[in-house]
């Protein structure tokens, strides 16, 4: 494990935060701007609370780091501030709360939002912290992901 337990990547995006947030409340969005591969699908409404959930669906062959395979997750709210914070912790079958959080972060910007992606596991168990597993992503999953986020959202609808 490093001694770096946060990333935060910002980038501007030239959307309206709601029009953000709209993608990052949603679970079918989770799955849409996803960059690491694993997030094969997700159930369950958007999230509009603090202790609201859905479940996705996942592929660790896609990080092709360690033979999990196909295993599902609880994502769960932790931080929900309408068109400004969200954050979640995942859980699944095998692994109960970790301490690891994700999250992002949005403020109007000129032109659009200035979005930060976090990724968090500084409260990362002892027993799952010895495991040096963390963190599961790197950092440029993040800046990937924003990427697609603004793609996501930045294209023109149609007329």
């Amino acid at each position: 494990m490093t001694d770096i337990e946060r990333f935060e990547v910002p980038r501007r995006i030239a959307a309206t935060p709601a029009a953000v947030f709209a993608v990052l409340r949603d679970p079918a969005g989770h799955v849409a701007i996803d960059s690491s591969g694993m997030l094969q699908s997700a159930e369950g409404a958007p999230v509009s609370a603090v202790g609201d959930s859905f479940v996705v669906h996942m592929d660790r062959e896609a990080l092709n780091d360690r033979p999990i395979g196909r295993y599902d997750v609880t994502v769960t709210i932790t931080q929900f501030t309408q068109d400004a914070h969200l954050e979640w912790t995942v859980t699944g079958e095998g692994f109960p709360p970790i301490g690891h959080r994700y999250g992002y972060l949005l403020a109007p910007a000129d032109g659009g939002t200035l979005v930060t992606s976090y990724y968090d596991w500084s409260d990362v168990r002892a027993s799952w912290r010895e495991r040096g597993v963390f963190p599961v992503i790197p950092e440029a999953a993040l800046r990937a992901t924003l990427g697609i986020l603004a793609r996501t959202v930045e294209r023109p609808t149609a007329v």
